[in-house]
């Protein structure tokens, strides 16, 4: 039965035209926000939004300078989250306002329920023989800018696609056809839910991207549908909670040395010591002969791998920082590292054309790889694994052969991407769905790694010298010759944060994520760096045969975020760490007039150069 609520007057999209202290002619028993239980408070008659029940003593419609109903109806769609629903019972009857008007009520039980004619009768108030025409109905409010149609389209494409779940075809290619096609609203929406029809059951959910449920997905529906509905007519889902987490990350943001995994206390303000920040070299690695060009923690963070101008690459354990193995089996440069997503094999890429596979355990060579019909004069410049740690990819400045695809078992490449550009820095995300390619230019591409095909091509201002992808395969960090580190996310496509500063060039310099949730950003640099803002500087790498001080790459341990590596120019590998430097302890260079920046923070994504 569709409720008759008389309390909504006319108005205009996106402003709230609740009248409070009105009385619905048909009561409607309201539902706390996310609950099927409704909410015994005494009375048999649901007020609307703000609605007094009864003469209240409180003064104020202000409360430490926060609109009072807004605070007492977040609190009590919090008790109701908290599971204490007598205490959010008791706090309606004692302050006289409602979590949510009868009508928004009912179109949340219509949508849990499946009950897609009356969720759209009140969606678009359409008159119903139980509504007085003295008060017509005029649906719900809706947020600023929020489409009806597009709501409306939603509803229509759940009840198609639980249609279809059900196997009722004729009645899903009915909903397509009579409902949702006359909508004109998405057409390629509707040419991908025509596609559904000759889909298989058993490959139904996952080529619609469904949930396991139907209960979860009118769940996961309610929630996008509730964005569109004006906030002062029907809170968002967790609002409390949500409010409690901007709380925590604006502390963490204004926390210059946060480094910690555990989210703050609500009980006092968050502040870290800069002690537990890795600002002190521990260890000073001196066994390369030439340049550092490329430092790499494996991901079980027990080993650190170096690649060196020398030729060789080193593999450590971290225990200890004793050499387990020296790669001496190319004949020039090594230029990267990659490690196997499982820590046991180790990818080297040289300027003598070749990448090697290695044992991490034996540190014996498994498989050599060459860009066949390829000039060998050109460097193999990066190699990248996939999640299994069997495919790689390794790419080269051969405009002919730039990337190709391996797999362990076979000499032969699986696929050689067409030719057209050079590859300076390649990467695969960890969920294995893209590679992540800069060429030399200054193009940033993206390729499906399943199908190859590419996804998109964007022009960059600079060339890109290195490349690191989130955990959440959602950003990649580049490095850019002109002296800009860029945040660049692979949904938008878009540059969505600037890290400025650190000084660049023509050099390789290399970047990473790190520290613990991968809240700080970390780049070489050359020589110094300035005016970096919000920034820890620490550098104390010695100057090379070049004359600068440049530190070429960087990475933190993934395991351990109190423990980066940084390598140089000046031959080194130091090992920075937040443990407390005894009286003998190699110094580190650090900018003792770095001052904490309290104002101004906006993100948790920091710079340390």
């Amino acid at each position: 039965m569709r409720p008759a609520d008389s309390s909504i007057e006319a108005i205009s999209n996106g402003q709230n035209g609740e009248t409070n202290g009105s009385v619905p002619k048909k009561p409607v028993q309201a539902v706390l926000n996310g609950h099927d239980k409704p909410i015994q408070n005494g009375s048999s008659t649901s007020y609307a939004n703000g609605s007094a029940k009864k003469t209240n003593p409180i003064k104020s419609t202000l409360w430490q300078g926060h609109n009072r109903e807004e605070v007492t109806r977040i609190l009590i769609q919090g008790l109701v989250d908290l599971g204490y629903d007598d205490a959010a019972s008791t706090l309606i009857g004692e302050s006289g306002y409602e979590l949510e008007s009868p009508s928004v009520a009912a179109f949340r039980n219509a949508i849990l329920e499946g009950s897609w004619a009356e969720a759209e009768h009140i969606l678009l108030g359409s008159v119903s023989p139980d509504v007085s025409d003295e008060q017509p109905d005029v649906g719900l409010v809706l947020a600023e800018g929020a489409d009806r149609g597009q709501m409306l389209f939603w509803i229509r494409q759940q009840k198609f696609l639980e249609l279809l779940d059900q196997r009722d075809l004729g009645r899903a290619l009915g909903v397509l056809r009579s409902e949702l096609t006359p909508l004109d609203h998405d057409i390629h929406q509707l040419h991908a839910l025509s596609t559904l029809l000759m889909c298989p059951p058993e490959d139904l959910r996952a080529k619609a991207h469904w949930p396991a449920t139907i209960d979860e997905s009118r769940r996961l529906l309610l929630q996008e549908l509730s964005r569109s509905i004006a906030p002062s007519v029907m809170i968002r889902e967790h609002r409390l909670a949500e409010l409690f987490d901007q709380v925590k990350h604006a502390q963490i943001n204004e926390c210059l040395y946060h480094n910690t995994s555990i989210p703050p206390s609500l009980y006092s303000d968050h502040v870290c010591s800069r002690d537990g920040f890795p600002l002190r070299t521990s260890t000073l690695l001196e066994e390369h002969s030439d340049e550092v060009w490329h430092v790499r923690f494996s991901p079980d963070g027990t080993k650190l791998a170096s690649a060196s101008k020398d030729k060789t690459a080193l593999i450590y354990d971290i225990s200890s920082f004793t050499v387990l193995h020296r790669l001496t089996d190319h004949m020039k440069e090594v230029t990267a590292l990659a490690w196997s997503p499982d820590s046991t094999k180790l990818i080297t890429c040289s300027k003598d054309a070749r990448a090697r596979v290695w044992d991490v355990e034996t540190g014996h060579c498994l498989a050599t790889y060459q860009h066949r019909g390829g000039d060998n004069t050109y460097a193999i410049t990066e190699a990248a694994w996939a999640p299994d740690s069997r495919n790689f990819v390794t790419a080269s400045h051969d405009r002919k052969h730039t990337l190709c695809q391996w797999q362990l078992e076979s000499s032969d490449p699986v696929y050689v991407w067409p030719e057209g550009f050079r590859t300076d820095s390649v990467a695969i995300t960890p969920d294995g769905r893209r590679i992540v390619v800069a060429d030399t230019d200054e193009r940033l591409r993206c390729f499906d790694f399943r199908t190859h095909r590419e996804e998109f091509v964007i022009q960059l201002t600079s060339r890109v010298t290195a490349i690191s992808i989130s955990g959440d395969s959602a950003f990649a960090l580049l490095n850019l010759a002109a002296g800009e580190v860029h945040m660049f996310d692979l949904l938008v496509r878009d540059t969505v944060r600037k890290f400025v500063g650190q000084q660049q060039g023509t050099y390789m310099v290399r970047n990473c994520f790190g520290g613990a949730a991968e809240n700080f950003v970390l780049s070489g640099s050359e020589g110094k760096c300035n005016d970096l803002k919000n920034a820890v500087h620490a550098n104390g790498h010695g100057k090379g045969q070049s004359g600068k001080a440049c530190v070429n790459t960087v990475d933190w341990n993934p395991t351990d975020p109190g423990m980066f590596a940084s390598g140089g120019d000046d031959r080194k590998i130091r090992i920075w760490t937040n443990t407390v430097a005894p009286a003998d302890a190699i110094p580190g260079v650090v900018d003792r007039q770095m001052v904490r920046q309290e104002l101004g923070r906006t993100s948790a994504i920091r710079s340390t150069l």
